[in-house]
């Protein structure tokens, strides 16, 4: 009895465990802002000097975060773009900087709001 006991609640852990990896929560659908800032690493230097050139490299990536303004936030906003010398100030000019047209102006973002 006691067995079944323990695998009953070791299937109950995998099961849990599985549907976060399959369905995690979060403002990046299937990833995390630290993971999806990883990708912006093209973008180092525009996001730290409002002067800097966004390279083409930075704006493909931004593009592809631009249809999600709440990941794209969460991403400019994470402990990964902090530590990495990130200001969020200037990180959010970037998809203007990139001049997309279908960037999400307005879009508040913590304490900045989108140009």
């Amino acid at each position: 009895m006691k067995k079944q006991y323990y695998l009953c609640i070791l299937a109950l852990i995998i099961w849990i465990t599985s549907l976060s990896v399959v369905h995690p929560a979060g403002e990046c659908p299937g990833s995390t802002p630290d993971k999806e800032a990883l990708k912006l690493i093209p973008c180092q230097s525009a996001a730290r000097n409002s002067t800097a050139p966004v390279s083409s490299s930075c704006c493909t990536q931004v593009e592809k975060m631009e249809h999600d303004p709440k990941c794209l936030c969460a991403v400019l906003l994470s402990n990964m773009a902090k530590r990495s010398g990130v200001k969020p100030e200037i990180a959010i000019t970037i998809p203007k900087r990139c001049d997309l047209a279908d960037r999400p102006v307005g879009y508040q973002c913590g304490a900045y709001t989108l140009p």
